[in-house]
């Protein structure tokens, strides 16, 4: 809970900024970069073990910044982050940031679960079908599980779709046991 409100105080100040010069879309590419630099556990524990001095992780992280390349205000992000010992939840903070992004752009994400892989064609009619319900623009993962052994099951934000023949024979079984 405490990691969602530093996530949410966090990205909105890097959004805040992205709107007032224009580059939302290249912090957000930013972070995510260096949210996958973190993702090494050799990395994230050099930047946030208090058992290293707070002068040392600061030379890490300048180390890895000029590698990267980002641009000045990421580069001061991150070192507020690191000041403020909050460098541990860039994951959080990324992922925020980029649900924010979405808002902004009025794209919703959703997961598509489908028993076989699906052809263009489909895709196409399931994404212009949930754009329709749901007014936006929407990113579309489709992913593959066997188990619901046919029909789509789709997750668009909150809201759930499930057409999958496994739903219909357990609904099918409940009635025939309710008699």
């Amino acid at each position: 809970m405490i990691s969602q409100a530093i996530a949410r105080r966090y990205a909105r100040a890097l959004l805040a900024l992205g709107q007032e010069d224009g580059n939302i879309k290249k912090y957000g590419e930013e972070l995510k970069a260096f949210t996958k630099v973190m993702a090494n556990n050799e990395v994230t524990e050099a930047l946030t073990n208090p058992i290293y001095p707070a002068e040392t992780r600061r030379n890490i992280l300048k180390a890895i910044l000029a590698k990267m390349g980002l641009s000045k205000i990421m580069e001061n992000f991150l070192g507020l982050l690191m000041d403020k010992m909050r460098i541990g939840h860039i994951e959080d903070i990324n992922q925020y940031y980029q649900r924010l992004v979405d808002e902004v752009n009025n794209v919703q994400r959703a997961t598509i679960f489908t028993a076989e892989p699906m052809g263009g064609d489909l895709e196409k009619e399931v994404r212009a079908t949930l754009e329709k319900m749901t007014g936006k623009s929407i990113f579309l993962e489709v992913k593959t599980d066997p188990e619901i052994i046919g029909g789509i099951v789709a997750h668009v934000g909150d809201l759930t779709l499930d057409g999958s023949v496994k739903t219909q024979l357990h609904n099918l079984k409940e009635f025939l046991i309710k008699g």
